[in-house]
């Protein structure tokens, strides 16, 4: 199979040997590891709070994302939207249809409980092709402003440029 074929590409429930797998390859590139958080999603999935997805591409884990029925927090929490978490293509398997497969399955299944699905990415250079992947996908800003720690950022509220600062996106599904 050659590069970027569908057929290459699988899409599947993450399983019980995932969230080492995961853990694994993230530390290999240098990205911050947290087995538990990835044991976790695993955790959500099997009690049905979460969908768990994880691509292979040509039959190596290649990234992951989640779907949780219901916002875990922020602007969106309150209105029973579901949400998107923790996507992530290992960079080896990027530019290779990984991403846009995991979000085309991630948006089906949100899809199928409303008709509006939430997310959040962060600011700092690394989430930057989220940011634009998100936009071309048709994510807007919700509006709320920035977020550090959970909570709405202030007008010059002091905040750090790391994985807490976020900005929480939406789009219509149908």
């Amino acid at each position: 199979m050659t590069c970027g074929q569908p057929d290459s590409i699988l899409i599947r429930p993450m399983n019980a040997n995932d969230p080492q797998a995961i853990t694994d390859a993230e530390a290999a590139q240098g990205w911050h590891v947290e087995l538990e958080k990835q044991l976790m999603r695993w955790r959500d999935q099997q009690a049905g709070r979460s969908v768990a997805l994880v691509a292979e591409y040509q039959g190596r884990v290649a990234g992951y994302i989640n779907v949780y029925r219901q916002a875990l927090d922020g602007p969106d929490a309150f209105r029973a939207l579901p949400e998107i978490v923790d996507f992530g293509v290992f960079i080896p398997f990027r530019n290779h249809g990984v991403g846009t497969r995991l979000m085309d399955a991630a948006e089906d299944i949100a899809a199928a409980w409303s008709d509006t699905v939430c997310l959040a990415v962060g600011l700092h250079s690394g989430y930057g092709s989220a940011q634009r992947m998100y936009v071309k996908r048709g994510y807007v800003p919700d509006g709320s402003g920035v977020w550090y720690q959970g909570r709405v950022c202030g007008e010059y509220d002091p905040c750090c440029n790391d994985d807490d600062l976020v900005l929480f996106l939406s789009k219509k599904l149908r």
